[in-house]
């Protein structure tokens, strides 16, 4: 990675997003020709739509129209198969069957490796990244779609109620079956983005793609551009960043903004866990990493953490940086503990 740095409950629309919270309407979306060839056989192509809750885009070299398209039908392809998988609001999804019951029988790959990951994640992060957090969530969902409007959060009682219900210790992870505890649900939304952007860059890859911007609410590059030049991301509210080089990792942001409760911005989709309320200490944290899934999970993580413990959560993790807006609008940059 080369960073360049220059001097249940429907809380409304705002909370309506994210991982299942949209279906994917992206199969009318245009397939575009940019720009001139920049090798001998191939060209430039961009794709853009709406996939997963969010903008979704795809940039690729191909030979021509042909393999362009056959890019795209299998990128849908593959977000429609995992959507089946993670969608948390898609009736027929295998998550919304694991919640209804509290059992999943014979999950598949996929499942059971996005949710070792998300175990994984929630040991390094000492707890903080817990998929079992949707009872903590559909609380405050159901608390901020009351009548009577309010800016005031959960009370003690009702975030003690929730988070006896919340922890990814009392969740049995087999080939067999799935186990949730009694009253737990289960959100792969900090975590099922990345892993689904990761799915479609290793399809393309293994299909002969070598040059492919993969964008699915997170960023993958399987990959430079045929001359060797780096993809550019920018970093939402990070301007002061400038714009990552990516190659062959990937990049994610978490944002308290992406799904507000009330009008005062102070309650938000990312729940610490252990104390049940949203911390507002960041404005947003961008990580990369060599996978998208990876980045992901970390930058959810390194939402609800104080400053100092990042980088052995980057270390730990295996994430290259992590690029952090305050909530003073001061900028850091942290990198992975020395070892």
């Amino acid at each position: 990675m080369t960073i360049a740095i220059p001097p249940g409950h429907d809380p409304g629309p705002a909370a309506r997003r994210g991982l299942g919270r949209r279906r994917v309407i992206a199969l009318s979306a245009a397939l575009m020709l940019t720009g001139g060839a920049e090798s001998k056989r191939l060209r430039r192509f961009s794709w853009r739509g709406i996939a997963l809750g969010a903008d979704a885009r795809l940039d690729f070299y191909a030979e021509n129209q042909s393999t362009a398209d056959a890019a795209v039908s299998l990128t849908l392809a593959e977000v429609e198969r995992l959507e089946r998988e993670f969608s948390l609001y898609r009736p027929d999804s295998a998550l919304r069957r694991l919640n209804a019951t509290g059992r999943l029988d014979g999950p598949s790959p996929d499942m059971l490796a996005i949710l070792k990951q998300a175990r994984r994640l929630h040991e390094i992060s000492s707890g903080r990244f817990d998929v079992t957090i949707q009872p903590l969530w559909e609380a405050s969902a159901r608390h901020f779609a009351r009548s009577a409007p309010t800016d005031v959060g959960l009370q003690a009682y009702d975030i003690d109620q929730a988070r006896r219900h919340v922890g990814m210790n009392r969740v049995k992870i087999a080939a067999e079956a799935v186990v949730l505890a009694p009253g737990m649900a289960v959100t792969l939304n900090g975590i099922a983005q990345g892993f689904i952007t990761d799915r479609v860059a290793d399809v393309l890859r293994a299909k002969g793609w070598r040059h492919v911007l993969v964008g699915l609410g997170e960023y993958r590059a399987t990959g430079p551009r045929p001359d060797g030049r780096p993809w550019r991301v920018a970093i939402p509210e990070g301007s002061a960043f400038g714009e990552l080089e990516l190659r062959d990792d990937a990049v994610a942001t978490s944002a308290a903004h992406g799904t507000v409760f009330g009008s005062s911005g102070l309650h938000h989709h990312l729940i610490d866990p252990l104390s049940g309320a949203s911390p507002n200490h960041f404005r947003s944290v961008t990580v990369t990493a060599a996978r998208a899934g990876v980045a992901d999970a970390v930058s959810t993580a390194a939402f609800l953490m104080p400053l100092a413990a990042l980088p052995r959560l980057l270390t730990d993790a295996g994430a290259a940086h992590a690029f952090v807006v305050g909530a003073d609008g001061g900028h850091d940059v942290i990198q992975p503990r020395a070892v």
